[in-house]
Order: structure tokens, then C-alpha cells, then sequence
């Protein structure tokens, strides 16, 4: 009985090493958490102590591998998409950010379109382009995109024309192949500024254009 709980405890601390493994991100410099070794490590605990319980020192040992595997599935799935969306979109001005399996892309609107413009300007069409041709590869996700204008206009400019511009990506992410099934867009005018919209840099920070990737639902 001892030494299967030795066993069982030295298969938790082999689960929380993993769970703290670090990485430099080559492209901010960053520490970052790994995510296949924090689902799979998290994974491992919670599979060796169900495990342990029901079957002892073997159960324990099967439970951790069991429980390894699908803990890392979708961290594994999205640390993939992640690295492809960085590789094609590097240099694109195209900002990725990651929180836990959700992604997000935030395209600066002076990038994407003129001024006063919801129609995607020609010299972007092959960043969406590539980023359509992730989605198609990684198609367990489902795509929102959000339309935002900086805080100048009023919202009855400013709604309608975060609503076409959220459109309009949309559009041409179907355009290129992608299922209606799983994108949704709507406009949010001047909500959620992530800059102050009392300076030029700022308001050109705020009108910009999210894409949100989130888990689909399992059937």
C-alpha cells in the first residue's frame, strides 16, 4: 500500500513539472507556459488519482497516461494553429493573442481600410487570404468577428460602420471556402477601446477589426 502511494505521488509531481514548463516565444522574447505540458500535466494528475483510486498502483499509472492524452488534445490542437497563424501572419501587422484555447486576431483598420471605408482594401486580401487557409486547416474552431471604431462620430455613424466592416471580413473569409456554419459577426461601435481615443495613435488603435477563435461545441 506504501509504495503505491509513493508511486502515486511521484506521478502527480511528474504531472506539475510538466505543468510549469516554460518556453522563450521567438517572436515577443517572453517566458511562455507551454500548453500541451499544462493540459497534458494537469491531464496526468487528474487521470492518476481517479486512476489510483480505483486500481491501485496500476490504475494510478494508466489513469496518468490516459488522462495525459486527452488533457493536451486541444492545448496541443491550439498551440499548432497558434504557431501557423504566427508564421504567415509575421510582419503583417496583425496582433495574435492567446487566452487559454480561446486565439484572437486584431487587425488595425489602417491596414485593412481607408478611412470611413467598410470594403477590405485589395493590398490586405492576401493576409486574409492565409489566414482563411489556417481556418480551413484547422477547423475545429468556431469564427466571431467583431467590427470597433474609435469613439468620434457618434454611435449612429459609428455602429453601422463597425457592422459593415465586421461584414465584410466575414464575407471574404466565406468568399475563400470557409463554412457559414461557423462564423458569426456583429458591429460594437466604439466599445471596448483598447487605447485612449484622446490622442491620433490611439483612435487608430481603436478602429480595428477582432477575429475570436473559440472551441466548437461537441456534439
Amino acid at each position: 500500500m506504501l509504495n503505491s502511494v509513493k508511486k502515486l505521488v511521484v506521478v502527480g509531481l511528474t504531472a506539475a513539472v510538466l505543468t510549469g514548463c516554460q518556453s522563450t516565444n521567438p517572436y515577443t522574447g517572453e517566458q511562455q507556459v507551454n500548453k500541451t505540458a499544462k493540459y497534458g500535466g494537469i491531464g496526468a494528475l487528474a487521470g492518476a488519482v481517479i486512476g489510483g483510486l480505483a486500481d491501485g498502483e496500476k490504475g494510478a499509472l494508466r489513469g496518468a497516461a490516459i488522462g495525459a492524452t486527452a488533457g493536451a488534445g486541444y492545448g496541443y490542437y491550439t498551440d499548432q494553429q497558434e504557431a501557423k497563424l504566427r508564421q504567415k501572419l509575421r510582419g503583417t501587422g496583425v496582433k495574435i493573442n492567446r487566452y487559454g484555447n480561446d486565439l484572437q486576431l486584431v487587425m488595425p483598420s489602417n491596414i485593412t481600410f481607408d478611412s470611413s471605408k467598410s470594403a477590405v482594401k485589395s493590398s490586405f486580401y492576401p493576409v486574409l487570404g492565409s489566414v482563411s487557409n489556417v481556418f480551413k486547416e484547422f477547423d475545429k474552431n468556431l469564427i466571431e468577428v467583431i467590427g470597433y471604431t474609435d469613439s468620434t462620430g457618434g454611435s449612429k455613424i459609428n455602429l453601422p460602420l463597425s457592422q459593415a466592416r465586421a461584414k465584410s471580413v466575414a464575407d471574404y473569409l466565406t468568399y475563400q471556402g470557409l463554412s457559414l456554419t461557423r462564423i458569426t459577426y456583429y458591429g460594437a461601435g466604439s466599445s471596448n477601446p483598447i487605447a485612449e481615443n484622446k490622442t491620433k495613435a490611439g483612435r487608430a488603435l481603436n478602429r480595428r477589426v477582432e477575429i475570436n477563435l473559440k472551441p466548437a461545441p461537441r456534439s
